[in-house]
């Protein structure tokens, strides 16, 4: 596993806390540039990414984050951050979401919590914050298939962006199995998703369109 973050104080204590739950960091940097030459000499797992990094304090990490997408996609990515940038953002949860998560720091308030994302990433899944996919959406006000969806859809939608299976969807919405099923079936149909087995359908009915 790789860290990157420009905070010494966050590396260190994010090193030690994975180190002692069994995990195995073998790099932790402080900017973007020796992100992807750590990446390509260790060829990680996982690499936890902050957004905002030397020299501009910008989008240095999302784009990094990017381009190990493209290099490398067998590596799990976990965007670690206080911000949501929208436009890299966007570009990099329109793609396959498979070992893909976004969290935002100071959201995470149980250390089991952060822990179990990071297995989930691990194991090809994904986990993103709803205040993320919330942001995200807030961009989509124009013609845009997602403005199909009823509010109701719109709320299963979210929920299936953070990877809730069907059955956990219902207890949150309190409303039975089958009406959650019939809400997917509904989005799919009207966001039009493919079906190619190398993407998360339940994903990109969130994301697919979020770079328009």
């Amino acid at each position: 596993m790789i860290l990157a973050d420009d905070s010494v104080l966050l590396r260190e204590g994010l090193s030690r806390l994975l180190g002692d739950a069994g995990h195995d960091v073998v790099a932790a940097v402080g900017d973007a540039r020796a992100l992807l030459d750590e990446v390509e000499r260790h060829r990680p797992d996982v690499a936890v990414v902050d957004v905002r990094m030397p020299p501009t304090h910008t989008d240095e990490g999302l784009r990094a984050a990017l381009e190990i997408r493209e290099r490398r996609p067998e590596v799990g990515l976990l965007v670690l951050s206080q911000y949501v940038e929208k436009t890299y953002a966007a570009a990099l949860l329109a793609g396959s979401a498979t070992g893909l998560g976004y969290l935002l720091k100071d959201r995470v308030s149980e250390v089991a919590d952060f822990l179990d994302s990071l297995e989930r990433v691990h194991a090809g899944g994904a986990v993103f914050d709803p205040e993320v996919v919330r942001r995200l959406l807030a961009r989509t006000t124009r013609a845009d298939p997602l403005s199909r969806l009823s509010g109701r859809e719109a709320e299963v939608l979210e929920h299936l962006a953070q990877g809730f299976v069907n059955a956990a969807i219902a207890a949150r919405l309190h409303v039975s199995l089958s009406t959650v099923e019939k809400h997917v079936n509904a989005i799919v149909d009207k966001l039009d998703l493919p079906r190619d087995p190398d993407y998360n359908r339940r994903v990109l009915a969130v994301l697919r369109y979020l770079g328009g």
